[in-house]
């Protein structure tokens, strides 16, 4: 088995400056990719544009230089898995998310314009207009058009997953209880 090197990233979202926690998760994440001889990555998490905060991005990395913290690829530094802006890498995602819904495990829904928070699960997906419910070139038509849709995984129904964390031990998960 080849041991693979250790990559661990920081994504902090332009959205204000940045705080103890954030500060925290970079920390950790940055001594543990020295520790490993591996690398250290800031990819911007700015795909909520709403809450965009002009400037907010050159004070996360001040903030981080000033803390002794230097990435080893990220917006500034650069990198050979670039862009490392969230919104920059949208033509990739929907590569990847337009094959899930092609090979059944993801689906395509309507954009939750309300903000109602509601559980999103095997009991409502079939019910709502989703691709499950309409023919491709229902959905073809509607992208066509503008409307926005969002990718979701298909949680299967009623499966155990049995996990080991290292804080909690073994943990196991109803798939029917997720969203």
């Amino acid at each position: 088995m080849t041991k693979r090197r250790v990559r661990v990233r920081f994504a902090p979202s332009p959205t204000g400056p940045l705080h103890m926690g954030g500060v925290r998760t970079a920390l950790y994440n940055y001594l543990f990719a020295r520790r490993a001889g591996g690398d250290f990555i800031i990819r911007i998490e700015d795909t909520d544009s709403h809450r965009y905060v002009p400037g907010a991005e050159e004070y996360i990395f001040d903030a981080l230089q000033w803390c002794g913290i230097r990435a080893d690829e990220g917006v500034r530094e650069g990198g050979p898995h670039g862009p490392y802006r969230q919104s920059e890498r949208k033509e990739i995602y929907l590569q990847y998310a337009l094959r899930l819904v092609e090979s059944g495990n993801a689906l395509r829904t309507e954009a939750e314009q309300r903000g109602d928070a509601f559980a999103y699960n095997y009991k409502v997906r079939g019910r709502l207009a989703t691709s499950l419910a309409m023919t491709d070139e229902e959905v073809r038509a509607r992208i066509e058009r503008g409307d926005q849709w969002v990718i979701r995984f298909m949680m299967p129904e009623n499966e155990e997953v049995h996990m080991h964390d290292l804080i909690r031990g073994e943990v196991t998960v109803n798939t029917s209880t997720l969203d």
